[in-house]
C-alpha cells in the first residue's frame, strides 16, 4: 500500500496545478478584452466632443470719456469699485451750459413770438390785398368817368370861348362901324357908348371863357393822372396773391427759425446733461485717470469700464478639430477660477486663423515653410449666464476650457 500510493497522487497534482494556470490566463484574456472594450468606447465617447484650453473670456472695455470741455467738480468712483448701469462716475462743472441754456430759451421765446406775428399777417394780407384790389378798382372806374366829365367839360367852355369869341368880333365890328357915324353926328354919342361898352363885354367874355376853358384843360389833365395813378394802385393791388405768398413765405421762415432756435435749446440742454457722466453699463472702473478740479477736453478718456455683461468666450481650436464644428452647438465651458462649469453655445466661427491676423503673418513663399497646425478663433456666447453667475464673478481674461459637443 506504501508504494502504490505515491504512484497515484503525482497526476492529480500536476492536473491541480494546470487549472489554476489556465483560469489566470484565460482572466487576463477577459481583463485585457475588456480594457479594450473600455478604450474604444472612450475613444468613441471622445470623437463626441471638441475642446480646447486655448480660451479665455472677453468683455466689452469701455472708455468713459468726456463729451464736452469743462472742469471737473465730482468723482465719485474709485479703481476697482464695481458700478452699476447709469450710476454717476463723474461731474464736471455745469454753470456755463446753464447760461447757454437760457440764452436758448431767450431766443426760442423771441423766435416764436416772431412766427405768431408772421403767421397772423397773413391772413390781414390777404384780407387787406382783397379789398385794396377792390377800392382800386372802383377808383379806376372813377378815374374814367372824372376823365369823361372834364373832357366834356372842356368841349363845353371851347364852344363858349368861340361864342364869346362870335360875340366879340361882331360888338368890335359894330363899334368900328359906329365910330365914323358918331364923329358925323349921325348916330348919338349915347349908343356909341353902348356899343363901346357892348364891345368891351364881349371882351371880357371872351376873356372868361378861355380862362374858363383853360381851367377846364387843367382839369382834363388833373382827372388823367388821377387816372394814371387810380390804375397804377389797381396793378399793385392785383399783386395781392403775390403779396400774400411772400407773407406766408416770411411765416414759413419764422417757423423755420423757431425749430432752429429749439433745436439750440436741444443741443444746450444735451450739452448740460453730458455734465454729468453715468456709466452706460454694469462694470469695473479701471485705468481711472481723472481728478477733481481737472480741465478736460471733448473725447479726453478718464477711465475704463471692464463691462460685466455681454461676456463671450474666446476660444482658439485646432484647424483639426473643426471638421464637425458648427455654429449652434452646445458647449459645456469649466472656469478655472470659480472651478464651475457654464454652458454655452457657439455662435461664430472664425474667418481667419490667429497667424494670418497677427501683426506680422507668416511668409510662406520664402522657403522655410514648416507645416504647423493652426488655430482659429471660435466666439462661444453664456446661454444661461444671468442664473449661472448672478454675483458677476467671470472676469474678461480668464482661461475656461470649453468642450464642444460635436455629435
Amino acid at each position: 500500500m506504501a508504494e502504490t500510493t505515491p504512484v497515484a497522487a503525482q497526476p492529480e497534482t500536476e492536473t491541480e496545478v494546470a487549472q489554476p494556470r489556465s483560469r489566470r490566463r484565460g482572466l487576463a484574456i477577459v481583463v485585457v478584452v475588456i480594457i479594450a472594450l473600455a478604450a474604444a468606447a472612450l475613444w468613441w465617447r471622445s470623437t463626441f466632443t471638441e475642446d480646447t484650453d486655448d480660451a479665455q473670456v472677453n468683455g466689452h472695455l469701455i472708455q468713459i470719456s468726456a463729451r464736452i470741455a469743462g472742469q471737473v467738480i465730482k468723482v465719485d468712483v474709485d479703481e476697482n469699485q464695481k458700478v452699476e448701469r447709469g450710476a454717476e462716475i463723474a461731474q464736471l462743472d455745469p454753470r456755463d451750459y446753464q447760461v447757454a441754456v437760457e440764452n436758448a430759451q431767450a431766443a426760442l421765446a423771441t423766435a416764436q413770438a416772431n412766427a405768431a406775428v408772421a403767421k397772423v399777417n397773413v391772413p390781414l394780407t390777404t384780407v387787406n390785398t382783397g379789398s385794396n384790389l377792390s377800392s382800386a378798382g372802383a377808383d379806376v372806374s372813377g378815374g374814367q368817368a372824372g376823365v369823361q366829365q372834364a373832357e366834356k367839360q372842356l368841349q363845353a367852355a371851347h364852344a363858349r370861348v368861340t361864342q364869346a369869341k362870335a360875340n366879340d368880333f361882331k360888338a368890335q365890328s359894330d363899334l368900328e362901324r359906329y365910330r365914323p357915324l358918331v364923329e358925323k353926328d349921325v348916330i348919338s354919342k349915347q349908343q356909341f357908348d353902348a356899343a363901346v361898352a357892348a364891345a368891351d363885354a364881349t371882351k371880357a367874355a371872351v376873356a372868361d371863357a378861355e380862362a374858363t376853358e383853360q381851367a377846364a384843360a387843367d382839369g382834363v389833365r388833373i382827372a388823367h393822372q388821377r387816372l394814371e395813378a387810380s390804375q397804377a394802385l389797381y396793378k399793385y393791388a392785383q399783386t395781392g396773391p403775390e403779396q400774400v405768398a411772400v407773407q406766408d413765405a416770411r411765416a414759413k421762415a419764422a417757423e423755420a427759425q423757431v425749430q432752429q432756435a429749439q433745436a439750440q435749446l436741444d443741443q444746450a440742454q444735451l450739452n448740460l446733461s453730458y455734465c454729468r457722466i453715468v456709466a452706460p453699463e454694469a462694470g469695473i472702473i479701471t485705468r481711472k485717470s481723472v481728478e477733481i478740479n481737472q480741465n478736460v477736453s471733448v473725447g479726453q478718456n478718464l477711465m475704463t469700464l471692464v463691462s460685466l455683461e455681454g461676456l463671450w468666450i474666446t476660444a482658439n481650436f485646432k484647424e483639426t478639430q473643426l471638421r464637425h464644428m458648427q455654429a449652434g452647438q452646445s458647449v459645456i465651458i469649466h472656469v478655472d477660477s470659480t472651478g464651475k462649469d457654464y454652458s454655452g453655445r457657439v455662435t461664430q466661427i472664425g474667418g481667419a486663423t490667429g497667424s494670418v491676423l497677427s501683426l506680422f503673418p507668416p511668409e510662406n513663399a520664402t522657403g522655410n515653410y514648416v507645416k504647423v497646425v493652426q488655430r482659429l478663433p471660435v466666439r462661444i456666447d453664456f446661454t444661461n449666464l444671468a442664473q449661472e453667475d448672478p454675483n458677476h464673478e467671470l472676469r474678461p481674461g480668464l482661461s475656461v476650457e470649453p468642450k464642444v459637443r460635436v455629435k
